[in-house]
């Protein structure tokens, strides 16, 4: 990396992304990149020094001065991209998100966190331990800390923090001195056959954390239990570290199993447990993880990344916990075709929670072929439950029928990875940051 002098992202918008851009932004390169739209990370990208092109064509790459030395996609985009392909026509080193955070992090004390559910929290809640603590890490996170509003901090210690994604066992690119496994399913169906795929993914990450290392798991977890066995390292079991008593602003048991992960990763470290109580105690979340966004006629409105049927059941227990007297409207967005129909059953059983569901289109994260699936089926299934259900084609027209409905006997919970969180800026005027 002393080598490289330019790097250009294509896709610098996506949240992983624009947190390495700034990282090598602030060590000193020159960074640009693309995306397809111009938002609100990426007008702040620009205003930090870097240039974005929001027209993805090979000109980017061809016409850049000083020439580019590394080309950094994400493995969302097709083979065929414009850019990637004059990048390696030129003959310039092309590499996905993973490879080139591995090229970073694998020089310091990493400790990385993977697993199927709470990565985000888990990671965001270990950064505001070490800076409670003064360990001073430098981080990625897959979101923005609501702390600092970023997803990038740089600090000056042996430390540094990442989100760690199985996808296309991406996190293999990682060298972990401190693993922490937060649970495991069956996900990504689009790329694992089945849950014994996945389990070998996080196999072959286990089995790079060094004897003098420690992965930080439940190991009463019976998908876990073919990932950590026969291990050289040492095993944790966070399940010690619960504490279902101490205050949190954040509801759900879930999170109460994110902050065990989180407290016994610290403790290895050797950071007291009073320092990470009080971390844990005024940890203030991450954007669009059960994040309040406001009021939308005297209701609340809460935008959630979860798009998966564990995180939704998850987050609608967090509702009625923190609302069990008020009705629920939920607001989902299915998050690729591949999923929707894998998951098909477990998305209609876990969406019966709600009192009331209103279903965006699915989003179509990247291509995918001769699937017939669509959110009326969802909607379909839901209605012979007995459940208030309606498909509609717009966020616009969602968010125009939930405020002419809900009064102050209700709350309103919108979730899904695509864009969806438009709906609850909509209901409450307020935006990405």
């Amino acid at each position: 990396m002393e080598k490289i002098n330019k790097i250009h992202f294509i896709g610098i918008g996506g949240i992983g992304m624009s947190g390495l851009a700034r990282l090598f932004l602030h060590e000193g390169k020159i960074v640009t990149g693309s995306d397809a739209k111009e938002t609100t990370l990426t007008q702040k990208l620009e205003k930090e020094g870097i240039q974005i092109f929001y027209t993805q064509e090979p000109s980017n790459i061809q016409g850049s001065d000083p020439c580019i030395d590394l080309v950094v996609y994400t493995e969302a985009m097709p083979e065929d991209h414009p850019e990637l392909v004059k990048a390696r026509e030129l003959g310039i080193k092309t590499i996905n998100y993973f490879e080139a955070l591995g090229l970073v992090a694998n020089e310091y004390y990493l400790i990385a966190v993977a697993g199927t559910h709470g990565k985000t929290t888990t990671t965001a809640m270990l950064i505001d331990i070490f800076e409670e603590a003064s360990f001073d890490p430098s981080a990625i996170v897959g979101s923005l800390r609501s702390k600092t509003r970023s997803n990038y901090r740089a600090g000056k210690s042996k430390y540094f923090i990442v989100e760690a994604c199985e996808y296309k066992r991406d996190f293999l690119s990682l060298k972990p001195d401190v693993l922490v496994i937060t649970n495991v399913e069956l996900e990504h169906v689009d790329y694992y056959k089945d849950l014994a795929d996945v389990q070998s993914a996080f196999r072959e990450l286990a089995q790079t954390v060094p004897e003098d290392g420690v992965i930080v798991t439940n190991v009463t977890d019976s998908n876990i239990l073919p990932i950590v066995s026969g291990l050289t390292c040492a095993v944790m079991d966070y399940r010690q570290s619960l504490d279902l008593n101490m205050p949190m602003r954040q509801p759900g048991l879930h999170n109460r199993m994110n902050a065990a992960a989180a407290s016994s990763a610290s403790r290895f470290v050797g950071i007291e447990q009073n320092v990470i109580d009080l971390a844990l105690e005024n940890f203030a979340g991450t954007w669009r993880r059960f994040q309040y966004k406001g009021d939308c006629n005297n209701a609340p409105v809460y935008d959630d990344y979860a798009h998966h049927p564990t995180e939704i059941a998850a987050s609608i227990s967090g509702a009625r916990e923190l609302y069990p007297t008020k009705k629920l409207t939920v607001v989902f967005q299915p998050h690729t075709y591949s999923r929707t129909q894998e998951l098909f059953t477990d998305f209609v059983e876990v969406l019966q929670k709600a009192d009331r569901v209103f279903l965006a289109p699915i989003y179509v994260a990247r291509k995918e072929d001769g699937y017939s699936i669509s959110s009326d089926d969802i909607v379909g299934a839901l209605q012979k439950e007995g459940i208030e259900a309606i498909s509609l084609l717009t966020l616009d027209a969602i968010a125009l029928q939930i405020r002419e409905s809900v009064t102050a006997d209700d709350v309103v919970l919108v979730m899904g990875a695509g864009d969806v969180g438009k709906v609850a800026e909509k209901l409450t005027e307020k935006g990405l940051l």
